[in-house]
């Protein structure tokens, strides 16, 4: 992947996707020095940065000599438990342009934050983005992949009977980019005029399809659709943010974290991810194009009634949703109160 900026240029690959073969083809492209560009906490993970300043992204130069599977443990923790990292020669430094989108766009292609990279010239990645066997993006892109996030679509709906809702329609919302869709489940037919009853979810495949007992998503989810059902109507924004924004595979390396004694939050940070990298923009785009300006938000998050309030939505009354834990999930619920804030 070329990634082209003003700044700084740079030739990339997702760390946890390099092998002997793309490194090797990486430096016939360019004989530019190699360098991994990861999270500040991904960095103060690995001891390469002190903890007092958590946020951006860091580039550490490697040597040439460096195998692919020492690169790829650098980004996961988990595939290398117990292990000492290698060692570095200079301090690492601050990631800018198509440095610090790299970082970026594998958060957004739900990988591990970390890229090994080639830094290039203006010249030559003008050379380069004519290759045809070379995907090129401007970093611009990337950075205002955000920006799209209020660019969601309604695209169609439909009336779909649940066991809890009979009265229920899904709505489905795309983002212009192509990006995946977030769902709005619309039980009964709630008035505008009124503060309407809401529960932002974000998806957890474990829990709501395996009714997994390490979380207690599952219990949160029918346990809302039970809830707007019994007061008569309301909506539930299914949020396609699993993993608290980090993905399905990255939730289970951090899982197998947990394992190893790290809670819930350490161990997104151990990967180099925020504890929460969720956005509730959507949400309150979603809110505003089904006509929803006020609501009554279930929830036990306060940081989910300020970031509605943040955007626009005005959250007259938190209502909460508490289920008990069932002794799988104790240590986690415990660390969402403790750490996370939540009113457990």
């Amino acid at each position: 992947m070329l990634i082209r900026d003003d700044q700084i240029s740079v030739l990339a690959v997702a760390a946890e996707l390099v092998n002997e073969e793309n490194l090797r083809r990486l430096h016939q492209i360019s004989q530019a020095p190699a360098r991994v560009a990861l999270t500040r906490r991904r960095a103060v993970a690995l001891g390469l940065a002190p903890r007092e300043e958590l946020s951006g992204a860091l580039t550490i130069s490697v040597s040439p000599e460096m195998p692919a599977a020492v690169i790829r443990n650098l980004a996961d923790p988990a595939a290398s438990l117990g292990a000492e990292p290698p060692g570095f020669g200079p301090a690492p430094v601050p990631a800018k342009g198509g440095a610090l989108a790299t970082v970026a766009l594998a958060k957004l292609a739900a990988l591990l934050p970390a890229a090994l990279m080639l830094r290039v010239g203006t010249a030559e990645a003008a050379l380069l983005a004519r290759r045809g066997d070379l995907a090129s993006i401007e970093a611009a892109a990337v950075f205002s992949r955000h920006a799209a996030e209020t660019g969601l679509e309604w695209v169609t709906e439909a009336r779909v009977p649940l066991a809890e809702a009979e009265n229920a329609r899904l709505i489905a919302f795309r983002p212009r980019d192509g990006g995946t869709e977030h769902l709005a489940i619309v039980i009964g037919v709630p008035d505008p005029a009124a503060p309407v009853l809401v529960r932002l979810h974000s998806e957890c495949f474990t829990g709501d399809l395996l009714a997994s007992l390490r979380c207690d998503c599952g219990d949160q989810l029918r346990g809302a659709i039970a809830a707007i059902a019994h007061a008569g109507d309301g909506v539930l924004l299914y949020l396609a943010q699993e993993g608290r924004g980090i993905g399905l595979v990255n939730k289970l390396r951090a899982y197998r974290l947990q394992d190893a004694g790290f809670d819930t939050l350490d161990a997104n940070e151990q990967l180099g991810f925020d504890a929460d990298e969720r956005v509730y923009l959507p949400a309150a785009e979603m809110l505003r194009q089904l006509g929803f300006g006020t609501v009554r938000l279930l929830t036990n998050n306060p940081e989910k009634v300020a970031a509605l309030e943040r955007y626009g939505i005005r959250v007259a009354e938190r209502v909460p949703h508490v289920f008990p834990s069932n002794g799988h999930n104790e240590r986690y619920l415990r660390t969402k109160a403790t750490r996370g804030g939540h009113l457990l």
